[in-house]
């Protein structure tokens, strides 16, 4: 009985030490700097990497935020392209590591309009001018947001390349919501759940052994589309030669903190954005792959129908994995500096 009583006594310090590590994320290790970084007016830094023409002679100047679980490295709207078109269209192309992935500082209060403030800085930093674009592809995508919501008067135009959608955003119906959450694998509906309803819980999920957490993490190939699995294998796209340097200073500040704020309650619902060029003095894509596995193409299409300023793009049998592409790339970066389709 004595064993029995002892071994039940066991039970919630076992689960107090779970909860406990549960909440308790990691703090994030030192980063190995190699690159340059701007110092922000919080004391972070955040690490860029700069492609095209120099800024001083560029007739266009680009802001890249780069996806989940990547870094500055991973700016294929530059290194994927055929060779001239950069300087042809007199294109400067900066990419940062977002906060706490490759070089720059984490930022544990992240969220979209802090992110947004964030890319001001940088761009003042720089002496960009006072007008850029912003060029995001997927998490990255879904940051663009933050800038047409905070930022609309630094913006000459914006490109959302597969944004992330977030399910709970208002403005979609709940019916479409829940039907394209349904079609996604079940450890994305669980690693997506997590991060909204159990944000504290979100560093232990991603991080445990017990289940699948995260298909993009664990390379589950079920979210690759026939092209994305050719496009992934091609000689003719580079090799991530950067990889070991993404998550450096562990998950709970990158990946994680990715899901926390792309998944969360924001304080704004994309659909309720003003357009940002009321007198056409710029534009606003969205381009979208027709058989993305990862982002549902059925939230893009709503969004695409029913926000009047965005000028939506499907890609007839593309997934996730487009700007993979050089031609994709060209076409993308032509529409929105110069206007061709």
């Amino acid at each position: 009985m004595a064993l029995k009583t002892n071994a039940l006594l066991l039970v919630p310090l076992i689960g107090g030490a779970l909860a406990y590590r549960a909440v308790r994320a990691a703090p994030p290790k030192p980063p190995v700097i190699t690159s340059s970084r701007i110092r922000l007016r919080d004391g972070r830094h955040l690490a860029y990497k700069e492609f095209g023409v120099p800024k001083e002679l560029a007739k266009n100047k680009i802001v890249f935020m780069h996806g989940f679980a990547s870094s500055r490295h991973d700016t294929a709207i530059a290194d994927i392209l055929r060779p001239g078109v950069l300087e042809e269209l007199g294109a400067y192309i900066v990419s940062f590591d977002r906060p706490g992935y490759g070089e720059s500082d984490p930022d544990p209060n992240r969220t979209p309009k802090s992110l947004a403030f964030d890319v001001e800085e940088l761009a003042d930093k720089l002496q960009l001018g006072p007008k850029f674009y912003a060029i995001g592809y997927s998490m990255g995508g879904q940051a663009v947001w933050g800038l047409l919501k905070y930022i609309p008067h630094r913006l000459a135009g914006a490109t959302l390349m597969t944004p992330v959608t977030n399910y709970w955003w208002s403005g979609f119906p709940s019916k479409l919501s829940k039907m394209a959450y349904s079609k996604q694998p079940r450890q994305d509906q669980w690693a997506v759940g997590v991060a909204h309803h159990l944000p504290w819980l979100t560093y232990w999920w991603m991080t445990q052994k017990w289940f699948p957490a995260s298909s993009v993490l664990s390379q589950n190939p079920a979210i690759l589309s026939q092209q994305d699995l050719s496009l992934l294998f091609s000689p003719n796209v580079p090799p991530r030669q950067y990889q070991s340097q993404v998550l450096q200073q562990g998950e709970s500040e990158s990946v994680c903190r990715d899901m926390i704020v792309g998944f969360g309650n924001w304080d704004f619902d994309p659909f309720e954005i003003e357009n940002p060029f009321p007198n056409n003095e710029g534009q606003v894509h969205l381009w979208q792959g027709e058989e993305d596995k990862l982002v549902p193409t059925m939230l893009q299409r709503y969004i695409g129908q029913n926000i009047p300023w965005i000028k939506y793009h499907e890609l007839p049998g593309s997934g996730h994995m487009f700007p993979l592409m050089a031609e994709v790339n060209e076409a993308i970066l032509r529409t929105q500096l110069v206007g061709e389709k």
